[in-house]
């Protein structure tokens, strides 16, 4: 169960895209599976050696701009990432009722942002796949900013950027350092995700009330309108 929002008081919407409108799958897959294995045959060596090796250099740059950079990655494991993840883009997919859910945000007059660490060139491969953009009144990515969303200074830019209020801001993603990020800021409405990736089960959402069905959301904005 998600806390009840007070929709009256909400007039601008931010969006996160992996694992909270798409299926955080792709993306594991890619990170977690794919890559390890290419890795592993670039250098001649197990799956298990190439996650080890993999490891201290994935914590390394984690929640930093490096880590969503498809370019880093590339000179950083020689390896064609982009290449790599057109191969598996049909994996790319909206999670359930997101799709509906932007519908009716859009219905209820709200603006609505999407806001991604994702780099561009990613970005761009999922509203081949899916069909996002037409919803959003802005398409944000971090790397416009030069700041990921766990970063202060990306919100500092949002704002300029935007000219938000915090305060009658809605925000949904599915990491919790950026929630935590946000809430530091002041985004007075904020919203985890209980799974963002279908294939690995619910997390824990610790002190955030969490998305479980965007259908409970899309009932309690009808209701503000109806």
């Amino acid at each position: 169960m998600i806390a009840t929002l007070p929709w009256s008081e909400i007039d601008t919407v931010l969006l996160d895209m992996d694992g909270t409108l798409l299926d955080l799958h792709f993306d594991n897959h890619f990170w977690l599976d794919l890559l390890p294995r290419r890795y592993a045959e670039l250098h001649g060596i197990s799956p298990a050696m190439a996650e080890l090796e993999l490891a201290p250099l994935f914590n390394a740059h984690q929640g930093q701009l490096n880590w969503y950079c498809l370019d880093f990655w590339t000179r950083e494991l020689n390896l064609p990432i982009r290449e790599m993840k057109r191969e598996i883009a049909d994996l790319i997919a909206l999670r359930p009722a997101a799709e509906d859910f932007l519908a009716a945000l859009r219905q209820a007059g709200k603006r609505v942002v999407l806001i991604t660490n994702a780099h561009r060139d990613s970005l761009s491969l999922k509203l081949e796949r899916v069909e996002l953009a037409p919803w959003f009144d802005r398409l944000i990515s971090s790397h416009d900013y030069g700041y990921p969303k766990e970063h202060e200074q990306f919100w500092f830019a949002l704002q300029s950027d935007l000219t938000f209020d915090p305060a009658s801001a809605l925000f949904i993603d599915d990491s919790l350092p950026v929630l935590r990020s946000a809430r530091t800021f002041g985004v007075a409405h904020l919203l985890a995700i209980r799974e963002p990736d279908s294939r690995r089960g619910p997390k824990d959402t610790e002190e955030f009330f969490a998305v479980d069905d965007y259908l409970d959301l899309i009932r309690s904005l009808q209701g503000l309108e109806g």
